[in-house]
């Protein structure tokens, strides 16, 4: 099992539609940001510095399933508590529950990959390190 981060997420006026409705790809924008927040509570160095020492650039979203329950609007404050629920050799499930208090908003799943750059171009998933799914355990 690992760790549960909760990253904090203050709704502003320009995140939402003219319904007053928080724009749905600001969930996707706030959960990607909860994803990097994760490693870096959890100690795993800045991606700029993996990659200079261990060549891996970041964790690129490759699957996504997610699931909106209720509204959220300007003002409201937002928790979206995240983890790893399945590490694979190369990939790894994140998941996520976006809360106001009490009230789940969203409900999200991704599939990432740990990624490398290619030496013809692009980028390739690589293994995870055991160190960092010791530090996020």
């Amino acid at each position: 099992m690992t760790q549960t981060v909760i990253y904090k997420v203050r709704v502003e006026f320009g995140d939402c539609d003219p319904a007053r409705i928080v724009w749905f790809p600001n969930f996707f924008r706030w959960i990607d940001a909860a994803s990097r927040h994760f490693f870096v509570s959890c100690g795993v160095p800045p991606w700029h510095e993996t990659e200079a020492t261990m060549g891996i650039l970041g964790t690129p979203l490759v699957d996504t399933q997610a699931s909106f329950k209720k509204t959220a609007s300007y003002g409201d404050e937002l928790q979206i508590h995240t983890r790893v629920t399945e590490w694979r050799g190369k990939s790894f499930v994140q998941s996520y529950r976006v809360m106001r208090g009490d009230d789940e908003i969203m409900s999200c799943d991704e599939v990432r990959i740990f990624a490398a750059h290619k030496p013809e171009g692009g980028i390739r998933a690589v293994a995870i390190p055991p160190e960092f799914i010791a530090l996020c355990s």
